[in-house]
């Protein structure tokens, strides 16, 4: 019996067999692939020489096929051989050709890159220089928050004494009572049934990449710092999402255009928060230059400058009303600022300060949560500015929390690769979900109608509430998610990524 090399086709004059893959080759070609490869060339398994069988045959002639006994069949053979390499030299030139023209367009896209960021770096000089010598540029309302004093901690008691008027007023109060009277009549009959049009958890478990828009925010950044940083969605109309990166700019962009609606710079560092008023075109962002702006999409422009602390902003959450922003800072403090006067109405420390890394207001807006960098999620009654509820457990800084749209739990997440659930009745963890080993969870969120949660962090994870199964699983981003949101009814998924890129998910 007659075999024939793996490699050549040929009748191999010393025989050996690859225990790997089973296969026979001619010796001194495998040997020679093994010396330069280390694996079989069948499967990519690894080889070595010694593992070589040698394979003893009868020593035999393979006869020609009878087409080739002729001069004419052997001319034949030798035309196709021919036609063969020429046919092969063609394609590599076609080959050749097009890898120049990538080339020499790439090169050229380089140039055109290095010309603009040259511009752009002697114009961000020019004004830099122009806002140290002289003031703001005209047209920008800068309405800096008035610093109210630090507040202490009544000895013995544990509970917040700002040392003066807090600024909260009867009005304020009466305002916030009204409006959580009517969010709770109103999620009590919700509650009742789900929304007709909510994305059914079937459909989640087959939602694809519809879209990746990798130009949102510039690259040229450091190395070291790339990426999208915050995400928020716009609760009227959700084709308009808001982005803030680490190019120090936040981005607004409509999905269903695919177009950059406005460029929104101004802080001098990167924008880590963002928030996005559910009624008006006017977004929030907050930065570790220590400040919080209010802008106006339409004109591109600051409308106020908030700055109601003295160390990185960390959290951003919006009043239901859509008249006050609550904010959480490094400085140990939170702050309750009414976005349409800038003016800063309180600012509170809580018991043993910690710095605080998150915030949120809960759906009726008269409590919220904050994270702190000791591993305490911490519940404050906005009214009486005190710490009516600690929730321990995690180990490590909370870096996300959020809250169920109805109103009864509570997700919270910290460097510790798990997810807890927070009955906000009973003031106790009823749910741990377990993540990865050393998955870094950088951001939740509920759906509007509570049904579902997502997590970002080395991945974006959508669970459904309740029954806490988990419904799908999305490894597109190449780096690290850090924002996640759902758009109206859950018809799609937007998410966020250290990678730059913005990723929208949906039925194909």
């Amino acid at each position: 019996m007659a075999f024939a090399c793996a490699i050549c086709n040929e009748v191999p004059e010393q025989p050996v067999l690859s225990p790997v893959s089973g296969s026979i080759f001619e010796k001194r070609l495998i040997e020679k692939y093994i010396t330069e490869n280390g694996v079989d060339p069948i499967n990519g398994k690894e080889l070595t020489i010694e593992q070589l069988i040698t394979i003893t045959t009868p020593p035999l002639v393979k006869p020609k096929p009878p087409s080739a006994t002729s001069i004419p069949a052997i001319l034949k053979i030798l035309q196709d051989e021919w036609d063969a390499v020429m046919l092969n030299s063609f394609t590599h030139r076609q080959q050749l050709q097009t890898a120049r023209q990538e080339l020499s367009h790439a090169l050229y896209q380089h140039d055109a890159a290095c010309r603009v960021i040259a511009r752009l770096t002697k114009e961000v000089t020019a004004a830099r220089e122009a806002l140290a010598s002289l003031k703001p540029p005209s047209g920008i309302a800068q309405a800096t928050a008035i610093p109210q004093p630090a507040v202490a901690v009544e000895a013995g008691t544990g509970a917040t004494q700002p040392t003066e008027s807090a600024g909260i007023t009867d009005d304020v109060i009466q305002i916030l009572q009204d409006k959580a009277t009517v969010l709770t009549q109103e999620r009590k009959r919700r509650g009742r049934s789900i929304p007709e049009d909510l994305v059914p958890a079937d459909n989640i478990r087959v939602f694809q990449t519809l879209a990746s828009h990798p130009s949102l925010h510039s690259a040229s950044v450091p190395a070291s710092v790339p990426g999208i940083l915050a995400l928020d969605i716009h609760g009227g109309d959700t084709s308009k999402i808001l982005t803030g990166g680490a190019d120090k700019n936040a981005t607004v962009f409509n999905k269903d255009t695919e177009q950059v609606v406005a460029i929104l710079k101004g802080h001098t560092k990167k924008v880590t928060r963002v928030v996005y008023h559910p009624e008006e075109d006017i977004v929030m962002t907050a930065s570790p230059d220590t400040t919080i702006r209010i802008w106006n999409v339409a004109t591109s422009q600051t409308t106020l400058l908030l700055r109601a602390h003295d160390a990185p902003v960390t959290g951003l959450s919006l009043h239901p009303t859509g008249d006050y922003l609550l904010s959480s800072s490094m400085d140990q403090h939170w702050a309750f600022s009414d976005i349409r006067t800038g003016r800063l109405l309180t600012k509170v420390s809580g018991p043993g300060s910690q710095p605080l890394t998150t915030a949120q207001f809960h759906p009726d807006g008269l409590i919220f949560g904050t994270g702190t960098a000791d591993s305490q999620v911490k519940i404050w009654d906005l009214k009486e500015q005190s710490n009516v509820a600690n929730f321990p457990g995690h180990t490590g800084i909370i870096t996300a929390i959020s809250f169920s749209e109805n109103g009864y739990y509570l997700a919270t997440a910290a460097e510790d690769s798990c997810v807890k659930l927070w009955d906000l009745r009973k003031l106790k963890n009823f749910k741990t979900l377990q993540l990865d080993e050393s998955y870094e969870v950088k951001d939740l969120s509920f759906d509007k109608s509570g049904t579902y949660l997502a997590v970002a962090g080395s991945d974006i994870r959508v669970y459904l509430c309740k029954q806490w199964q988990e419904l799908k699983v999305f490894n597109d981003h190449t780096a690290a998610a850090t924002g996640v949101r759902f758009g109206k009814h859950s018809q799609y998924i937007a998410s966020t990524s250290m990678d730059r890129t913005l990723k929208l998910y949906g039925v194909q």
